[in-house]
């Protein structure tokens, strides 16, 4: 296929045509990349024990800041490119993928010294306590030099698929994932290397996937790829990632606060088992909202693209359909977690009380969970449509206006319950304020179209 037509058909094809053969691969994709967590978990919680999980759980904070570096450059970069290929912009794409690899080496360069000098004030003002910290620390000095890895895999994976790639995209993250899985197993399991083999596993783990992204970029026949003169920061250019994708950074960046305030609510009423069954709901939510993920990332080409090139009638398309798939997706995965606790939980550990903490949990907390997956997809929409400011408030609406105000309140009142119900309630809150945004920016996709 020539490198023209690779993007060409985003606006020539069936858009259900297109959203599966995007979608599917980015989904395989994003499902084996969250083995990475959650086979540490399964192994760190089988093996070494439930303080062990707790500890893990500590380190989901600054995890959480990586993810939202990583999204900052990846999907503002990514979805940026989408828009410029789509106006028959090369040059300019050229640019954008140079200075996201800059970028990408800036940030990760930094916050990893951050992490490495104050590592344990960082963790004990994320939760972490007495029993918990030896746990936290040794997993985080190991994994630390790794983030680069995975920052540079995450960031440049989002630019091959936005170049017309989606199954190079996948298969960056599986062979990442396949990768920790074996590790895991050898240095966990058989070796019995514990925290510190978890996390050595994950960093050869995301070495592999960086390598194999690199070597793409580096093509010359690859419709996007690497050129002289493009990696000298200029301004206009990060201004423009920096647009769009500061709104999904900001979800990353208020997860961390969100870990954080939770492990501190939780270790001040329930204790380190409380926080463990946080641990094992956050990793199974998230895999759940990995399928929304995989399917909100297939969507960003397509609606990026389209827009780009002026095809405005084909977005409420992709968006109704993707739509219905996210949401069929999360009620399926509520309804397993509200109807099969106990079998969530022995996934995790064998220890009687975490079990029955995490049952406890996930029946109060994955009550309005079906919601999430039409929450992902709009602030998607919002992104790839050059509307930041409506992207950067559902971004905020659930985790920072709403949860954080309903943590403290509730927790106050309830306690643990407290903490539980404050999922469901955010969860409503914010999907009504997505829908009225949401119209809102179909109104002026609409008008657009009468005017053009």
């Amino acid at each position: 296929m020539q490198q023209s037509d690779k993007l060409t058909r985003l606006t020539t094809q069936p858009i259900g045509r297109l959203l599966w053969e995007y979608s599917l691969p980015a989904v395989v994709g994003m499902l084996v990349m969250a083995l990475y967590n959650v086979v540490d978990r399964v192994f760190i919680g089988q093996v070494v024990g439930p303080q062990a999980i707790a500890g893990m759980t500590i380190t989901f904070p600054v995890m959480n800041i990586t993810t939202a570096v990583g999204v900052l450059v990846g999907v503002g970069a990514s979805t940026r490119a989408s828009i410029v290929l789509g106006a028959g912009n090369m040059k300019r794409a050229e640019l954008i993928l140079g200075n996201a690899f800059t970028l990408t080496w800036i940030f990760a360069a930094t916050y990893i010294v951050i992490f490495a000098i104050w590592l344990n004030p960082i963790l004990h003002a994320f939760g972490a306590g007495e029993v918990t910290l030896p746990y936290a620390r040794e997993y985080m000095v190991w994994v630390l030099p790794g983030l680069f890895f995975t920052n540079l895999a995450f960031s440049l994976n989002n630019m091959m698929r936005a170049s017309g790639y989606p199954n190079q995209a996948m298969a960056t993250m599986i062979i990442g994932a396949v990768t920790n899985v074996v590790l895991d197993a050898v240095f966990v399991l058989w070796l019995d290397w514990g925290m510190f083999g978890a996390a050595i596993a994950t960093d050869i783990a995301m070495l592999a996937s960086a390598v194999f992204v690199l070597r793409h970029l580096c093509r010359r026949r690859s419709v996007l790829h690497f050129r002289r003169g493009t990696f000298r920061p200029r301004w206009d250019v990060l201004c423009s990632i920096f647009a769009i994708g500061i709104a999904p950074a900001v979800i990353n960046a208020a997860a961390c606060l969100i870990n954080a305030l939770i492990n501190q609510v939780l270790a001040d009423n329930g204790g380190d088992m409380t926080i463990g069954a946080a641990g094992i709901f956050v990793t199974y939510t998230s895999l759940i909202v990995t399928f929304n993920l995989g399917i909100s990332t297939g969507l960003q080409p397509i609606i990026g693209y389209n827009y780009g090139a002026g095809r405005l009638d084909r977005l409420t398309r992709g968006l109704k359909l993707a739509t219905v798939v996210s949401t069929a997706i999360c009620l399926a995965g509520s309804v397993i977690g509200l109807a099969f606790p106990h079998i969530v939980a022995l996934m995790f550990t064998t220890d009687q009380v975490l079990i029955d903490t995490t049952v406890h949990c996930l029946r109060s907390a994955l009550l309005a969970f079906s919601v999430v997956g039409f929450q992902i997809v709009a602030t998607t929409f919002f992104q790839s449509t050059g509307a930041p400011g409506k992207a950067f408030i559902a971004s905020l609406s659930r985790q920072v206006i709403f949860m954080i105000p309903l943590i403290l309140w509730l927790s106050s009142r309830w306690g643990v319950d407290g903490v539980w119900y404050t999922f469901p309630i955010s969860d409503l809150c914010a999907t009504v304020v997505i829908v009225v945004m949401l119209l809102m920016q179909l109104r002026k996709i609409r008008l657009a179209r009468a005017a053009a």
